[in-house]
């Protein structure tokens, strides 16, 4: 796992699709999406 507060690509997609099939956690869905696109760029 990588440094705390870091998320990958991988995870965020993994999130986004629990998310879409519970129907839950919508704002955390954008959120990890989010992170995963800033530490791609670093």
């Amino acid at each position: 796992m990588g440094k705390k507060g870091s998320m990958p690509l991988g995870a965020a997609s993994r999130i986004q699709a629990a998310a879409d099939r519970s129907g839950t956690n919508q704002g955390f869905k954008s959120r990890a999406m989010s992170s995963a696109a800033k530490n791609s760029k670093k």
